[in-house]
């Protein structure tokens, strides 16, 4: 319960933040201050306040990462390599992904988002979300998750930079226009933890309980 009150809280900061920017501003004003030539930044906006909210925004969701990181690599270490080959096979749960296809999923799309939000070009390997064909075995799954985390970190440090640029991705619902850095990394991480809570499920159907909700 502490960890949800914990995300929730990040969460809300994160939203908050945007929130509030958008509500100060006032887009008439700013509409008038455009078609006059004026500066587009009226007098009395603080930049050295608005610079300071998104360096904490992006602390924010750094620690946020790092959390969801932790219980997502250590849900599939908790995992046998002998079980990285399992799935459900009753009922609706036919012909979902097995243990170890989640894990590279998520992966495969982590590493897809951060590269957008780098202005990288998506993986190669990456595939349609899938991940590289080659990566089959746990170690060499777990190496690809643990990367993807990283590549995903670099993405999350760039936000505010300006000098990096930012490209839309195929696979995120973001149009062009509304694509930013920060858009792109919380939804790698939120479709992270709803794959995450998939990896619980297949764990706890194999008797493991997971690492992050043991006592």
């Amino acid at each position: 319960m502490r960890k949800i009150r914990l995300y929730v809280a990040i969460w809300a900061g994160l939203m908050g933040g945007g929130s509030t920017s958008a509500q100060t501003q006032d887009p008439d004003t700013h509409a008038v201050v455009a078609q006059a030539g004026m500066p587009g930044n009226p007098e009395g906006v603080d930049n050295h306040g608005a610079m300071l909210e998104a360096m904490a925004e992006k602390h924010a969701l750094q620690i946020f990462m790092k959390s969801v990181e932790k219980q997502i690599v250590s849900a599939a270490n908790a995992m046998p390599a002998v079980k990285y080959g399992f799935a459900p096979e009753e009922g609706e749960f036919k012909g979902v992904r097995t243990f170890g296809q989640q894990a590279k999923h998520l992966a495969a799309t982590n590493h897809m988002l951060a590269a957008a939000a780098l202005g990288e070009d998506p993986p190669a390997d990456a595939g349609d979300e899938a991940g590289p064909e080659s990566v089959r075995s746990k170690p060499e799954i777990l190496k690809y998750l643990n990367e993807s985390f990283a590549h995903l970190g670099k993405a999350i440090d760039a936000i505010g930079e300006k000098s990096v640029m930012v490209k839309p991705s195929p696979i995120s619902p973001l149009p062009a226009k509304a694509t930013t850095r920060l858009g792109l990394t919380v939804e790698a991480l939120i479709h992270a933890f709803n794959h995450y809570g998939q990896m619980v499920e297949y764990l706890r159907m194999n008797g493991i309980v997971p690492p992050a909700s043991r006592p």
